[in-house]
């Protein structure tokens, strides 16, 4: 497995020196700084790949083309919004990026309550709480026909959350929700974001599914002539916010994206812990049974409450089996080598990490600390030498 990190660019405050120090060799990053819609050149493609390279690292992974609004809702603008990323992806190919990962998520990107969640060790974590995420949506944004999306015992949690809320309290949540995370393609206002769901008004989850595809169907083809496999990521919660479709988020989803174009090309990130938020989401048996078009591995693990709520926890406990994913896909790597495959090295990263020791006092993109990511990937190290150690001791019996 191909040890990467992301780098959002020069204004990241982990630099490719640090990446390296971590031990990756492969950097996952994208033109962060053209974010704006236009099309990426050839040649802006090439100088930020030789930023990479000038580090003594090689760029594995694009992560990610923004995919528009226009292209979701398919609307007057699809056509010139695919173009421009079908000229993107045309670009990625013929610079030699070999991973694209995207995502098809509505309004909101991954979208997180808290971030800095106090844990037992004395790190602070990423977490999504449900009554946190209701509060918000149903008394704070006040979306239309809000209350009809959730039971009304959580709503009454919700009412008696927010009474405990100050006002600081109340902002930080909205800016945390709804301003951007790192690689998120949009930062909202309140007002905004209300009108960008509005857009959605009436759209099904069976209407959004077949935008998804009819994208698929203009891009594959670029994708294939290009040489790139496409990874596209599950949404993150894996589950509907501000009752938007989303559907990238189980294995019957995975079946029908990769079912619509079947190719190689086609193929899936493996997010670890964004499918594993959903409980009916067995990690080890989705990569079995997807093995071939996993082109892409996100390793992050959570702990899930009953409510839908989770916690990003240490990469080694939580309610993903961690080793038995690493062991399916090290399987799949052993296949693809002995099938003379290029692509037999699957690259992968150590997904967020928690706000560790002096990094607690620094000014971090949240999730993408040194130190946190730094123990997550030398950990997942450790299990993938374990792994290995052990396959072989099975097969010298």
């Amino acid at each position: 497995m191909l040890e990467s990190w992301r780098w959002f660019g020069r204004n990241d405050p982990v630099t490719l020196s640090h990446a390296r120090q971590a031990g990756a060799k492969g950097i996952v990053t994208a033109l962060h700084h053209i974010y704006d819609g236009r099309a990426w050149s050839l040649e802006d493609v090439q100088a930020h790949k030789a930023e990479v390279e000038a580090a003594g690292l090689v760029w594995s992974v694009c992560e990610s083309i923004p995919v528009p609004s226009a292209i979701k809702l398919r609307n007057a603008d699809w056509r010139a919004a695919v173009d421009r990323w079908k000229d993107s992806l045309a670009s990625i190919g013929r610079a030699g990026i070999p991973v694209v990962c995207y995502n098809f998520m509505p309004v909101v990107d991954w979208t997180r309550t808290q971030l800095r969640y106090p844990m037992p060790s004395g790190g602070l974590a990423l977490r999504f709480d449900m009554v946190d995420f209701v509060a918000y949506d149903v008394l704070v944004l006040k979306r239309r026909g809000a209350e009809e999306s959730y039971a009304p015992a959580l709503i009454d949690a919700a009412r008696a959350r927010l009474a405990g809320l100050s006002e600081d309290e109340i902002a930080a949540l909205e800016t945390n929700i709804i301003a951007g995370l790192p690689g998120k393609e949009d930062s909202h206002s309140r007002e905004g974001i209300r009108r960008e769901i509005a857009a959605y008004d009436g759209l099904t989850p069976e209407d959004m599914r077949g935008h998804l595809v009819d994208f698929l169907r203009e891009v594959v083809p670029v994708a294939v002539e290009h040489g790139v496999k496409l990874a596209i990521h599950p949404d993150d919660p894996p589950f509907s916010l501000f009752g938007l479709p989303r559907v990238v988020s189980t294995t019957q989803d995975i079946e029908t994206i990769l079912g619509a174009v079947d190719h190689e090309a086609n193929g899936l990130t493996l997010c670890a812990g964004s499918y594993g938020s959903r409980p009916d989401n067995d990690l080890p048996a989705m990569a079995a049974r997807f093995a071939e078009r996993i082109h892409f591995v996100h390793l992050r693990n959570v702990l899930k409450d009953a409510d839908g709520s989770f916690t990003e926890s240490d990469h080694l406990d939580g309610d993903v089996d961690m080793v038995a994913l690493v062991q399916a896909l090290r399987r799949e790597e052993h296949r693809r080598a002995a099938a003379g495959r290029a692509d037999s090295s699957i690259p992968f990263r150590p997904d967020h990490g928690h706000l560790l020791i002096d990094d607690q006092t620094k000014l971090v993109n949240p999730g993408y600390s040194c130190i946190g990511r730094l123990k997550g990937l030398a950990e997942l190290r450790g299990v993938i030498t374990a792994v290995d150690r052990l396959a072989a001791g099975q097969a010298a019996a």
